[in-house]
């Protein structure tokens, strides 16, 4: 017993160092001045996505060079009523929510049985959304929703759903096929949200 024991705590120790980049490398920035290390672009409210009526405002490794190599970064959500963060992914880090105010709907779909996770969230809730899966939030409530999101990567990467498929060049008669849309609904996104074709 005192065997299986040991070699359960050496494996955990042995694979330890491929869990996280962060325990390989101490950090590496361009500039090692303590700015780097200093982020106040969440203090308050992001430019508000009047499309959308949400903000997202990133701390990625491109805004916030302090995390860069570290395994993290952060974000800061404003939802105002009406607002939803429609269907996402982020290929390269998972995904913390803390809400900070108001009611936030969240939800997030599984990849191998298609299984719908959802919450309402309150101030003081957490929800994660795990790497690269289908998510979304939406205030579900009569005020302004604010969250502070954590993510696994510095730069976890954004693909919006609605924007890959219809804010782009791609031909409509492609779009259609491939998502079983008509192409008055296809033509009605494309102008919606920028694209072309």
């Amino acid at each position: 017993m005192a065997k299986m024991v040991l070699l359960c705590v050496l494996v955990s120790f042995l694979l330890m160092p491929l869990a996280s980049l962060a325990l390989t490398q101490d950090f590496c920035v361009a500039d090692l001045t303590c700015s780097d290390f200093y982020f106040h672009g969440l203090a308050g409210q992001g430019k508000i996505n009047p499309l959308i009526k949400a903000a997202v405002t990133p701390a990625f490794v491109g805004q916030f060079p302090g995390v860069n190599g570290l395994g993290i970064s952060a974000a800061r959500l404003d939802i105002e009523v009406g607002g939803v963060v429609p269907l996402h992914t982020h290929p390269a880090g998972s995904e913390l929510l803390f809400v900070t105010q108001g009611t936030v709907a969240a939800g997030f779909i599984s990849s191998g049985s298609n299984t719908v996770y959802t919450k309402t969230l309150y101030a003081g809730d957490i929800m994660v959304f795990p790497q690269g899966l289908l998510h979304y939030q939406y205030n579900a409530g009569t005020g302004a929703a604010v969250g502070l999101v954590a993510f696994s990567s510095p730069n976890p990467g954004l693909q919006i759903t609605d924007f890959a498929l219809f804010a782009n060049n791609l031909p409509s008669a492609v779009v259609e096929k491939v998502t079983f849309l008509d192409d008055a609904q296809v033509k009605k996104l494309k102008s919606v949200l920028g694209g072309s074709g």
